[in-house]
């Protein structure tokens, strides 16, 4: 009998790591969707400065998780932070489903995602080496301690019962309200804005690849939100639900846009609509384990016209984000979070479960919210003092590509 016990927790084991290990390279994927779609939006004189802080994400970001980050996200933590540096192929004492070193790899994909959300709002003008320092400051310190907060099971919001299932907040909203501080300090591009204040448009160069890196992240995004069940056995209600509302969401999202914009300027606007599907999945990341599947849709539908919305605002402010990386990720994942509060089956408040949960998310997506804009502002500003971290104006005009790397993304043979 005890053998017998023995080669079904093997077998369960090997489920799991299997499920796992998929969801894992799905969501390592989402890179190739984050640097192709960062890459259709910009000039093409910058498409390879694009890909390469793709490549600076992973690498350095994932050297930096692996050094440091790992251990201050789930080390021993006192609430607020741990400090078990170099743990990444310790055991840890979790109650884990997959082993130690494959929630390291999949933990590695949140994290390079959420500095990957960072990147397309400081497209076309940032230094590439002063770039490198952020990333790994990021990866080893900022979003691990976010990450603490949440998922650690000694965190102070996972004690408080906040609910992030795959991260809108400690992902997308760290993501998003990190790149409206460097881009703040970072200024706009040359031409963005006139004296006036008007704006002006700067068009992506190739928008069927925005499009591809669209649809790879959608496909990514059913490893990271099922991913997060962490095992596939006993959890097949729970990932059925999530998939679905995954989903549900994310055309809801497109939806939206396409009537808002038809709506509002006669016309579909497809760049819009690429990112209101992207919010709408931002947005059903926090709460996909809790709602219903009409929920789901009614999330989506909010996203898809409030990233029109936060695009325009943060324009007006003369905020340059390339990509809507701020709207699409910061507005939603702040958004998303907080409607986990109001749409939960069985806590939310529209659904008679007071206002505990609400306010739980509320608190903790603002604390996110506004710890990754005040430390990225300081790290970007020390940069900025010590390094430099915008490149000239001479470099800015002929393109990062040329300048940089030596090399023209297009070239012609005749």
């Amino acid at each position: 009998m005890g053998e017998f016990s023995l080669a079904i927790k093997e077998q369960i084991f090997a489920i799991n790591t299997v499920w796992v290990a998929l969801c894992a390279a799905l969501i390592f994927f989402m890179e190739a969707g984050f640097a192709l779609l960062e890459a259709g939006f910009v000039r093409s004189k910058n498409t390879m400065s694009i890909i390469a802080k793709v490549i600076i994400d992973i690498t350095f970001g994932g050297i930096a998780f692996f050094i440091v980050g790992f251990g201050v996200a789930y080390g021993n933590s006192n609430g607020w932070f741990a400090f078990d540096i170099g743990i990444a192929m310790d055991d840890l004492g979790l109650d884990l489903t997959v082993s130690n070193k494959l929630f390291w790899f999949i933990q590695l994909g949140f994290a390079i995602a959420a500095i990957s959300i960072v990147s397309g709002a400081l497209a076309e003008r940032m230094k590439l080496w002063a770039y490198a320092v952020l990333v790994f400051v990021f990866c080893a310190i900022l979003y691990p301690l976010v990450a603490n907060w949440v998922w650690n099971p000694n965190g102070w919001l996972a004690l408080r019962g906040f609910n992030d299932f795959a991260g809108s907040a400690a992902v997308h909203a760290m993501g998003g309200f990190s790149a409206l501080a460097a881009a703040i300090v970072l200024g706009p591009r040359l031409g963005k804005y006139n004296e006036d204040g008007s704006s002006n448009t700067i068009p992506g160069h190739n928008l069927p690849l925005a499009a591809i890196g669209a649809f790879i992240l959608w496909f990514g995004w059913f490893g990271f939100n099922p991913g997060s069940s962490l095992g596939a056995v006993g959890n097949w209600e729970l990932i059925g639900d999530v998939v679905v509302n995954t989903f549900l969401a994310s055309a809801a999202g497109g939806i939206a846009t396409m009537i808002y914009t038809f709506f509002a300027y006669g016309k579909i606007d497809i760049t819009m609509v690429i990112n209101g599907i992207l919010a709408g999945l931002v947005s059903i990341t926090a709460g996909c384990n809790l709602v219903s599947p009409l929920s789901a849709i009614i999330i989506g539908l909010i996203a898809g016209v409030l990233v029109d919305i936060a695009v325009l605002f943060f324009d007006r402010l003369k905020v340059d984000d390339p990509v809507g990386a701020i709207a699409v990720h910061g507005i939603n994942g702040l958004f998303g979070t907080v409607a986990v509060g109001l749409f939960a089956k069985e806590k939310g408040l529209f659904f008679g479960g007071g206002t505990s949960l609400l306010l739980t998310q509320i608190i903790g997506v603002l604390v996110i919210a506004l710890f990754s804009f005040c430390l990225t502002y300081l790290i970007m500003k020390i940069l900025k003092i010590t390094i430099g971290i915008r490149i000239t104006k001479e470099e800015e005009k002929k393109g990062i590509d040329a300048v940089s790397f030596g090399v023209n993304s297009y070239t012609s043979n005749e």
